[in-house]
């Protein structure tokens, strides 16, 4: 149930790593209200830099891995609200954003439910989620916005990709 962040547990994040070789990871915010957020923040960027040393031997189904390092580790915004280092427009993908969240039944509010309701169970959750992402659009002029949080500044090589 619960998870830590230890070596064990940085392993098998680090294979995983290792194994899909993403460019780019998404990871929790560095803080939010459930306590497992930030613990699983700081466990996916440390085993993201881990898994980029050589002299760290790794198998998955028996072969040996090749180091990897991904480029970019951005935390994603939950509960709390943080400002964000950089926001994305998601207008295109509102509905699959919704549907994903939604897909965690057992999280969020199912009027058919005879558990105590919480924050994350009630309706106004889901008012909470889209609130905030039409403000983020609006701070960037598009419909909906995801605020993201970074731990090392990206750089641009032309101004004209920020636009």
């Amino acid at each position: 149930m619960f998870f830590k962040n230890d070596d064990e547990h940085k392993l098998r994040v680090v294979e995983m790593i290792r194994k899909y070789k993403p460019e780019i990871v998404l990871a929790n915010a560095f803080y939010d209200r459930h306590p497992d957020h930030g613990k699983a923040s700081s466990l996916t960027s440390e085993a993201c830099f881990i898994a980029g040393l050589h002299s760290l031997k790794t198998t998955h189904n028996g072969q040996e891995q090749e180091a990897w390092r991904p480029k970019a580790v951005y935390h994603y915004i939950q509960g709390w609200l943080i400002m964000p280092d950089f926001i994305v427009d998601v207008s295109d993908f509102w509905e699959k954003k919704m549907d994903a969240i939604k897909a965690y039944r057992s999280q969020f509010h199912d009027p058919e439910s005879d558990d105590p309701e919480t924050w994350l169970s009630s309706p106004e959750f889901f008012d909470l989620v889209k609130g905030r992402s039409v403000e983020f659009g609006q701070v960037i002029g598009k419909k909906y916005g995801e605020g993201f949080l970074v731990e090392r500044i990206p750089g641009v090589g032309d101004l004209k990709n920020l636009l």
